[in-house]
């Protein structure tokens, strides 16, 4: 931190000022009004605070929370790791996660989509994982071909970045396809809606999935799946030398949370850490920013799972209790959420038949709405209290978007 010049160091330490007065206030963690402070005074703090470490960036519609998470866990042997814990994902909460740990070598951060172009120019990361991508909050965020084009531009003018990219999906592979490096891993797909087109001509794509491999490619053009370097399958894992590892110990529930453990082992392997020592630190990882928690309250264990898009409802039914275990919905339209709830038509609830439902939050009429098109039997409540109360002690699972989650964590007193 010292090297850095007497108008960077002051923008940290006022950043630094922001964020511990913003969580005196109780209005979050201060990391955006910390990096705002910071890149108000010195615009280029971000590449400054970059400098001279090693940085991996992380990006997807999902997951990416998590994913920097478990990668940050298994880099613990190289030493300290700046990262943006909390889902800070753009400049700003960069810049507080490496301004909070200048003596750190390594870097492991989170990155929104869009962001991903210019956070590559401004840092020269060094590698880049990207997972997924799927229509979310399409009322801010740019249409998802668009995104990965922006991603094969950014990555092309980066020729000394190393990429990390799920081959599964034809969207990411098209995206990372300019990188001068690649490492492929095969981690599934389970939401394709968004990608039966090529993304290089508009031709139909052909698929095949057997219990052992996984394919793809376009009818009309030369763009098909690259050969993965990693693959999963069930909860085994094929590494490029050919040695199979279990992901069974993950504590983290679900086949969203095998894929993403696939990625944190690609990644860390690049940087000397082999799957026999990152697999233990993996499984340490049990929440992450409150999601998979389970919160006891008056007798009730209420699990807390985020889904904010067609594809996050897809993995969250994935780990729900077994029928009739009841459930809570909960759906809000703010900013961060996006304010167009259109969405909630292409999410199949007919999983959701047989169990008692109960529907809150801002967009619960909506949601409510939809439920009924699904022959789904629910109960609409004003507040989350009202639906736990409501079910008898035991198992409660909760899904909720953004801002809904948050609420819900902050009443059951900020949950990690």
């Amino acid at each position: 931190m010292s090297d850095l010049p007497l108008r960077s160091q002051l923008a940290v330490a006022l950043g630094r000022t922001a964020a511990k007065m913003s969580r005196m206030a109780g209005r979050g963690d201060g990391s955006v009004i910390g990096g705002r402070v910071g890149l108000r005074l010195d615009p280029e703090l971000l590449t400054r605070l970059a400098k001279d470490r090693k940085l991996v960036l992380v990006s997807a519609t999902n997951g990416k929370t998590t994913t920097t998470r478990l990668i940050t866990s298994a880099m613990t042997p190289l030493g300290e790791v700046a990262t943006n814990a909390f889902g800070a994902n753009m400049p700003t909460g960069h810049v507080s996660a490496l301004a909070s740990a200048p003596s750190a070598r390594y870097g492991v951060l989170e990155c929104d989509e869009k962001y991903v172009p210019m956070v590559l120019r401004e840092t020269g990361a060094n590698l880049v994982a990207l997972m997924n991508l799927s229509r979310d909050q399409m009322d801010r965020a740019a249409e998802i071909w668009l995104l990965a084009g922006k991603w094969r531009r950014a990555l092309e003018a980066s020729p000394t970045s190393h990429v990390i990219a799920n081959c599964d999906d034809p969207l990411v592979t098209w995206g990372a396809a300019t990188a001068k490096s690649v490492t492929w891993v095969a981690v599934g797909q389970h939401w394709r809606e968004d990608s039966w087109c090529c993304p290089e001509c508009g031709g139909p794509l052909d698929r095949q999935d057997t219990d052992e491999d996984s394919d793809w490619a376009c009818r009309q053009c030369h763009f098909r799946r690259p050969r993965p370097d990693w693959a999963l399958r069930g909860d085994t894992v094929t590494g490029p030398d050919g040695r199979a590892f279990s992901l069974a110990g993950l504590s983290l529930p679900g086949r969203a949370n095998r894929s993403n453990a696939l990625v944190a082992l690609a990644v860390v392997a690049q940087f000397g850490v082999p799957p026999e020592q990152a697999l233990p630190l993996l499984s340490q990882v049990t929440s992450v920013a409150g999601r998979y928690t389970t919160v006891e309250h008056q007798g009730r264990s209420i699990r807390l799972l985020l889904s904010k898009n067609p594809a996050g409802w897809l993995e969250a039914f994935d780990v729900l209790q077994p029928a009739p275990g009841p459930v809570a919905l909960s759906i809000n339209a703010q900013g961060p959420d996006g304010r167009d709830t259109s969405w909630l038509w292409d999410v199949d609830y007919r999983i959701l038949r047989g169990r008692p439902v109960w529907v809150t939050g801002e967009r619960r009429i909506d949601l409510a709405a939809r439920l009924e098109a699904a022959d789904v039997s629910f109960t609409v409540v004003d507040d989350i209290d009202q639906a736990v109360m409501a079910v008898p002690p035991g198992h409660l699972d909760v899904i909720a978007n953004y801002t809904a989650f948050q609420n819900i964590r902050t009443r059951y007193g900020r949950v990690v």
